[in-house]
């Protein structure tokens, strides 16, 4: 049986013809210190909202895959053998097989809730895992019960944990074994949390009375006013009482995805059934599934970026299969699945640009000189051809070469690649799309649009930018006039990029406060980016109109919060710029330092008298390996006593006399620092920085 939404999505994928504009100018919707506004080209009548008018909701979505494919693989991972203590082979559930835990599992669900007296429509579920099949399967549950899903961050710490659990008012929260100590820790200062479920097994049936894990478990819950339940008993209580399905309205949330809130706490992103299908539908026009797709699940299903691509499987009818948990060996889950779509960020795929590179155009001899041919050929025909002509396909090269290349991944079958969640260095694009003669491409997307706002269109080649707005957004540019960023700038408009459309989320869950900043008066979205657009409509994405950065791996940083902590504990130093590109993955800066409280620090350091009126012996001091060595230690404990996350210390600084000043014009007459003039000033010592870092990796992995 066909989908229609598929035959819908296909009419979106061909690109425009050769010269004309990836995203469409409205005609007469430009005002004062706004840009037109920008949509699909294939959208310029109205925006998506879904691809097929029998599917409103996410529930919707894989009831209708289910009864279309109910013998197709669903979901699958790989089990562990405690013996051999290996990863066995992908063991899959068909989706009617997933169709009925899902269903049993929801009405225990909320039979659990109702022994307690909880009877309202709607309320959270807790989520907090790893990506595995009962994910997807909680997930999926409590969508068939008009109920909601709330992620918690596997990688956070229980700071965060227990933030989410209060604040969502979150009575239960389904996990990992190893996860649940960590939650009855949590109990005392969690009064709502009822009940923990267990997605792993609490009984062999071969224990003696009393020593199960499930009754270890809840004699110690039982202190807290808590009950744990393994998943399985949660679905036989639903199978020996079926219940009808409770389903959702398109305007019913269908999760609440928590930022990740290194701003203070995190905000509580509101999304609905709505939002969800949109997204799918925009999320099948670019990766382009078809029948007996798979895809591999590794990224964070906390995050609204890989929910929305498993989002697009189902309804596709894709087998999703689960890597086994360790990142370093997800390149044996590739080549178990060999995937016909590959969804993933920069920082992976820069370690796939670096192991390939290695061997390949860096070897000698006649495999490296062979390599940089068909490199350079190919790019070549990308980069040089007429319009209309680019092509990363060739001939003789895919065959000969590509596709070996690309099988040592597992990734020979990958249709369409997507990058997103930070931006991807573009010669690394170019040289991947050379290497797997696929459709490469970036796109950008916030919690707050569920992952979408722009990709780039299949066909085109170019680099740097987002590509093309949305079907299911539309998009401007808003005047910074404060930033010098203006949409009347030429020959490409800037400015603030605002999002409106079928995506954008509903509100931030009790915050009215950052609901409105988040908003203009006229409901668009502000998305704190500043971006530029082409002739072509191509968005790129060129600053931030707050100072939050974010890094290679996706976690947005304060970097003011940051400095703010470390002068305020270290009064040595004197003025802080703390810096992330986000092609890295980690922060470095430079610090200007206090002379008389300095003088004291390297004295002590280097076991010499430097006087604090000497500026110059002190300069000259802090460039010494081992005072950098020292700096960088006391940031060290300063960020451990302030619960820095790992990514938010700084791994590598320089120390100067006075590096920002009113009269080098790195400070405003108001002492604030101007980031990107610093950022421009100290390219140098930045890259210098960067390089130190990666080779003292490169040190610490050799040994």
């Amino acid at each position: 049986m066909a989908c229609p939404a598929l035959e819908h999505a296909a009419k979106l994928v061909p690109p425009p013809p050769p010269g004309a504009p990836h995203s469409v100018p409205v005609a007469g919707t430009e005002q004062s210190g706004r840009s037109a506004i920008y949509r699909h080209w294939r959208q310029t009548d109205g925006l998506l909202h879904t691809l097929d008018p029998d599917v409103k909701t996410a529930h919707d979505i894989f009831e209708q895959t289910a009864k279309r494919l109910p013998k197709g693989n669903c979901l699958g991972a790989r089990p562990y053998d405690p013996h051999t203590k290996t990863f066995g082979q992908f063991q899959w559930q068909s989706y009617a097989g997933v169709q009925k835990r899902r269903a049993d599992f929801g009405v225990g669900l909320v039979a659990l809730h109702e022994q307690l007296g909880i009877k309202a429509k709607q309320y959270g579920v807790g989520l907090w895992c790893q990506n595995r099949p009962e994910w997807q399967i909680v997930d999926l549950a409590c969508m068939s019960q008009s109920l909601y899903s709330v992620s918690i961050y596997d990688t956070l710490g229980p700071d965060t944990t227990e933030y989410i659990i209060n604040h969502a008012q979150l009575t239960s929260v389904c996990t990992s074994l190893s996860h649940v100590p960590t939650l009855l820790k949590l109990a005392p200062r969690c009064p709502s949390l009822k009940l923990i479920i267990s997605l792993d097994p609490l009984e062999t049936g071969e224990e003696l009375a009393g020593t199960s894990k499930k009754a270890l478990l809840n004699a110690m819950a039982a202190e807290h006013g808590v009950q744990v339940y393994p998943m399985s008993e949660v679905e036989n209580l639903g199978e020996a009482a079926p219940q009808p399905y409770q389903v959702p309205r398109p305007d019913d949330i269908v999760t609440i995805n928590y930022t990740s809130g290194t701003t203070g706490n995190p905000k509580g992103v509101m999304l609905t059934h709505a939002n969800a299908v949109a997204a799918a539908s925009t999320a099948l026009s670019m990766t382009q599934f078809q029948g007996n797709d798979v895809i591999c699940s590794y990224l964070p299903l906390a995050h609204i970026y890989e929910r929305v691509t498993e989002h697009s499987a189902l309804w596709a009818g894709t087998a999703i299969g689960y890597f086994h948990g360790n990142i370093l060996e997800l390149t044996d889950d590739l080549k178990m699945l060999r995937p016909t779509s590959f969804v993933s960020v920069p920082r992976l795929y820069n370690r796939f640009g670096g192991a390939i590179k290695g061997q390949t155009i860096q070897q000698a001899g006649f495999k490296g000189a062979l390599s940089r041919r068909v490199v350079n050929t190919k790019l070549a025909n990308m980069n040089d051809a007429a319009p209309g002509k680019a092509t990363n396909k060739h001939m003789l090269y895919d065959r000969i070469w590509s596709r070996k290349v690309a099988a040592a991944l597992g990734l020979e079958r990958a249709r369409t690649m997507v990058s997103g969640s930070a931006p991807i260095d573009p010669s690394l694009q170019q040289f991947l799309r050379v290497v797997f003669s696929n459709n490469f491409i970036q796109g950008y997307g916030l919690t707050e649009t569920y992952a979408i706002g722009l990709a780039q269109l299949s066909g085109d080649f170019s680099s740097g930018t987002c590509g093309a707005v949305a079907p299911a957004t539309e998009l401007c540019l808003m005047d910074v006039p404060d930033m010098e960023y203006l949409s009347t700038d030429s020959p490409h408009p800037r400015g603030e990029l605002l999002i409106r459309g079928t995506t954008v989320f509903k509100e931030y869950y009790k915050n009215d406060a950052e609901t409105q900043k988040a908003f203009t008066e006229d409901g668009w979205f502000r998305t704190g980016d500043i971006a530029s657009v082409d002739e072509l409509g191509r968005f790129r994405i060129v600053d931030r109109v707050k100072n939050v950065l974010k890094l290679a791996q996706g976690e947005y940083i304060s970097p003011e919060r940051i400095e703010n902590v470390y002068l305020g504990n270290l009064p040595w130093l004197a003025q802080g710029y703390v810096h992330g590109d986000s092609t890295q993955s980690s922060l470095v800066a430079i610090f200007g330092f206090q002379p008389d409280m300095f003088a004291g620090f390297v004295s002590k350091v280097l076991g010499k008298s430097i006087s604090q009126t000497d500026i110059q012996a002190l300069a000259a001091a802090a460039q010494e390996q081992k005072v950098r060595k020292a700096v960088l230690a006391e940031l060290a404990k300063v960020g451990k006593k302030a619960k820095f996350n790992s990514w938010e210390n700084v791994k590598a600084v320089r120390v100067l006399a006075e590096p920002f000043s009113i009269e080098n014009e790195m400070l405003t007459p108001t002492l604030k620092l101007k980031r990107p003039l610093a950022a421009k000033k100290y390219r140098g010592l930045i890259d210098e920085m960067y390089r130190e870092i990666e080779e003292g990796g490169q040190v610490r992995a050799k040994l």
